[in-house]
């Protein structure tokens, strides 16, 4: 054995050639190279990982092996349930993998609730619990899936991957189930992911595809939130759909996630995920002090918020840091005639559409074939009997042939009565008949039958000769008989852009070393560094330095601006309201200039020049204002000779605000000693516009939806909803309202709520008014109990009720018009309000309000003048008459002499205010 081992190793070794022909051995062997095994084995590998395993075909909406589990289950089916455990043992004679594979693709059928009727712990989409064994969960089709995807008369078959047995090419599914369900799949070098729609949408839109009207579909989550679909693109490649958790504010320390994005669980937003809520706390994104989840049959996380901190901006920074908000590809690649195509949401319904049809066709028609044959066959039992034929085997011949043949000839005069041609085997099967059925046979029933028949043969014609509305009342009729408990479960609505740097948590501290010019979050700590504020890690930073200049830059820990340091501030994009007021040298003995300005757009790390750019320019004084604040000022003036008035006051109020890149008005034309506030502006700006986009639930300032009011300082929103509360909040941009939100207005102490509420209980209406309180809690105006329900809520002045009720022996409602404020008092908001009392009360609500000149709001506006203008200061609205005297004793000489101004003028710093 040793000797044949050593020979066998010596010839399969591989003698290098050094020139000439090659050696005999060297002819043996065939060498393959690795580009030709690529070309051939890996493209039969991506072929069958695409077509046979990854994508689903359009069709049925199924990948193989979703397609071999339910045709086994089709197999096991006697209406009882079956272990899962049987069940895949049972699919692998026709899955060619493990049962690994098949259990999970199981699991996740199981989980969608369409096609199988689960038994037992199948796991928890919403916590991500995974489910028990396959031994201790069962499972059986759904009496939807027995009626919409079996038919084994429709289906084409094929053998299975050991030629054993026999599975279907396809199932005859009648209804769109691939965008049902939607799925997800990765091939080689190719990806499908269809999101799941809703069942019944699914139906309207077929119906609509029928009847050749437009339609629009959009996802549906079985875990619900809120969609945006503005850039869905039917579903198409190139399209991107955002969803969000329901996030509602329980309380000013709580909030409560009930509803979460498709794709996670409960495990993986608060701590499993990389953006889970746990990871963005521990990274200081958000301040939460304690989450508690108590997730069971629905969601229920509860958010406990650190003191102080808003639940808006709470809200908004889960969205914009965690898994609260997740975007979707859609990608619908699909198996279409036995290749990959990419289709939108609406070519694959309408291929599914049409494919019912088909199905539908092919099924009357193998109905009618049944029934034609039916007919056939009770038409020609009845002649047998009724004419006798079966006589003939009594007859005597001298072979079981002859008789045979003489059946056939006595059946020749009705031949033209059947539909169909008598064949041997017919006859035959007449003659096997025992005498008791003959003597039986009942002529009448017969021709019942034959009655029967012929009615649901007319029926079946008519059908298919109405093909299209037959189609029609298929998916009518599966939408009253399934489509229950599957109404849409996810809100379309249009989401705002948040822009993370304003929600996010100021986590950092950030510093200052003016002198030497750094700034940052890691400053080494020593007596020139100097504390600016809080900020988070993803914020701008607005560095002013003295020489007139300033830079915008990303915070880090440690970065040069520039020495000399004048001001450093978080920057707010888009800030408008934020004004500069500034007084610099132009130049090193330049006139002192003074300017207002807003920042406006600027490119992060560039430089940019406040000054005319003369060198040695100097910033002299600088305030920044968040509010477009104006004060006045007090201008020392360094001394010289014949300048007798060394220092004067100037208000900022009394100059436009104008864009950064104006070079300013001249304040003085005298050397500047030093410039102090004399007094605190208040604002010039006008009070914000503030609108409610319905659309979107929140506020804005871009002319967006109904105009709620002019904001300034303190000013409230009031804001009611269906569940019989009110909130009372400020007017910042990322307030959150609820979706049950029924009334917004801004607040006003004085004006009087009314509302009309049912008492189910007692079956009576009753009304209350009541002045809202502000209070930064929600506060219920209903009394406690699920049996009270908000109808309507008015702010009107003078509200009047609508009450329509029916007397005895009246068949029309009657009418009644009453003026609230004269029917109840104001009370306060616990009370529970006063009965209605006209008796059987059809309807009650409020009518067109008393005519009230309801008081105007003063609204104190400043006019602000183009940015981009360089006019000079305008005169102050009120001068001393001691220096308006002075003033013109030099004024006048001028005109007469038209002499050069002298620079040294006693008044030169007041003419300049008139140049």
């Amino acid at each position: 054995m040793e000797d044949e081992k050593d020979v066998m190793d010596e010839k399969n070794q591989i003698e290098p050639v050094t020139g000439g022909e090659p050696s005999e051995e060297y002819n043996l062997h065939k060498i393959i190279h690795v580009q030709s095994m690529f070309e051939k084995w890996f493209l039969d590998y991506a072929s069958y990982v695409i077509l046979d395993r990854a994508l689903p075909d359009v069709f049925d909406g199924l990948k193989p092996v979703q397609r071999r589990i339910l045709h086994s289950m089709d197999e096991l089916e006697d209406g009882r349930y079956n272990k899962v455990a049987n069940i895949v043992g049972n699919t692998m004679k026709y899955h060619p993998h493990g049962d690994r594979s098949i259990g999970d693709a199981m699991v996740q059928l199981g989980q969608k609730g369409l096609l199988i009727d689960t038994q037992g712990n199948w796991g928890n989409i919403f916590t991500g619990d995974p489910s028990a064994a396959p031994r201790y969960i069962e499972a059986r089709l759904t009496k939807f899936a027995i009626e919409v995807v079996f038919n084994p008369k429709v289906t084409d078959w094929q053998l299975s991957y050991d030629g054993r047995n026999k599975e279907p090419i396809l199932l005859p599914v009648k209804f769109p189930l691939l965008l049902a369900q939607g799925v997800e799949g990765i091939a080689v070098g190719l990806s499908t992911q269809i999101l799941p729609h809703n069942f019944l949408e699914l139906i309207d839109a077929s119906i609509a595809i029928l009847e050749k009207k437009d339609f629009e579909l959009y996802p549906d989550f079985p875990t619900g939130g809120a969609i945006d679909v503005s850039k869905y693109n039917d579903g198409a490649r190139g399209g991107r759909i955002r969803n969000r958790a329901k996030i509602t504010i329980l309380d000013k320390k709580t909030l409560v996630i009930t509803e979460i994005p498709f794709g996670t669980n409960t495990a993986k937003l608060i701590k499993e995920s990389k953006k889970s809520i746990t990871n963005a706390v521990e990274n200081g994104k958000l301040k939460i002090k304690k989450i508690d989840d108590n997730t069971a049959e629905s969601v229920k996380i509860l958010l406990h918020l650190q003191p102080g901190v808003s639940p808006d901006q709470t809200i908004d920074a889960l969205y914009a840091f965690t898994d609260c908000e997740l975007s979707y590809s859609p990608n619908a690649c699909v198996i279409h005639d036995g290749k990959p195509a990419f289709l939108s949401v609406k070519d694959i319904l309408k291929i599914n559409t049409r494919n019912t049809v088909s199905i539908l066709k092919r099924e009357l028609e193998i109905q009618l074939r049944e029934l034609e044959e039916q007919w056939h066959w009770v038409s020609l039992e009845k002649i047998f009997f009724e004419q006798r034929i079966y006589k003939e085997l009594e007859k005597d011949t001298e072979t079981w042939e002859n008789q045979i043949v003489n059946i056939e000839k006595a059946f020749d005069p009705y031949r033209k009565l059947l539909k169909m041609e008598i064949t041997r085997d017919m006859v035959l099967k007449l003659c096997e008949k025992p005498v008791r059925k003959i003597s039986k046979f009942d002529i009448k029933k017969a021709e019942e039958q034959l009655l029967s028949i012929e009615t649901d043969i007319e029926e079946i014609r008519n059908h298919l000769e109405h093909l299209i509305g037959y189609t029609i009342r298929y998916f009518t009729e599966l939408k009253k008989k399934y489509g229950k408990g599957k109404e849409r479960k996810t809100e379309i609505k249009n989401f705002d852009t948040i822009d993370a740097t304003a929600v996010a948590v100021a986590n950092q501290k950030l510093y200052v070393n003016k002198k030497e010019g750094f700034v940052g979050t890691n400053l080494k700590r020593d007596d020139q560094i100097e504390y600016v504020c809080d900020c988070s890690d993803i914020d701008e930073i607005i560095v002013f330095g003295e020489n007139g200049k300033f830079v915008v830059s990303k915070v880090s820990e440690k970065q040069f601006i520039g020495s000399n340091i004048l001001y450093v501030a978080v920057f707010r994009r888009n800030d408008d309201r934020t004004i500069y007021n500034m007084v610099y040298s132009d130049g090193p003995n330049g006139n002192a200039m003074v300017k207002r300005f807003a920042v406006g757009g600027v490119t992060r790390d560039k430089e940019y020049d406040l000054t005319k750019g003369k060198s040695g320019s100097k910033v002299l004084y600088f305030t920044s204002n968040p509010n477009g604040e104006a004060e006045k000022i007090k201008v020392f003036l360094k001394a010289k000779p014949k300048l007798k008035k060394l220092q004067f006051e100037f208000d900022f109020s009394s100059i436009a605000i104008k864009g950064r890149a104006s070079q300013g008005n001249i304040l003085s034309r005298n050397a500047v000693r030093k410039i102090e506030m004399s007094e605190k502006g208040i604002s010039t700006l006008s009070a914000i516009h503030v609108y409610f986009d319905s659309t979107v639930m929140k506020l804005n300032v871009e002319e967006r939806g109904t105009l709620l009011g002019s904001f300034k300082n303190n000013d409230k929103i009031l804001s009611v909803y269906q569940s019989g509360y009110y909130r009372t909040t400020g007017y910042d941009l990322i307030t959150h309202f609820e979706d049950n939100l029924i009334l917004i207005q801004k607040y006003n102490p004085q004006k009087v709520l009314t509302a009309i509420y049912w008492n189910k209980k007692e079956e009576k209406y009753f009304i209350k008014r009541f002045i809202p309180d502000f209070s930064e809690k929600i506060i219920d105006f209903l009394p406690e109990g699920k049996e009270f329900h908000l109808i309507d809520v008015s702010l009107d002045y003078l509200p009047q009720m609508q009450i329509k009720y029916q007397l005895k022996n009246q068949k029309e409602l009657s009418e009644e018009i009453i003026s609230v404020a004269d029917y109840v008092d104001v009370m306060s908001v616990k009370a529970k309000g006063k009965r209605i009392n006209q008796p059987a009360i059809k309807k009650v609500k409020f009518a067109e309000p008393l005519p009230y000149d309801e008081p105007e709001e003063i609204d104190e506006v400043e006019e602000i003048e183009d940015l981009d203008q360089d006019n000079e200061i305008s005169a102050p609205q009120s001068i001393d008459e001691e220096v308006a005297k002075e003033i013109f004793e030099i004024i006048e000489p001028r005109k007469e002499t038209k002499k050069q101004r002298s620079e040294e003028d006693d008044s030169g710093e007041q003419l300049a205010l008139f140049d």
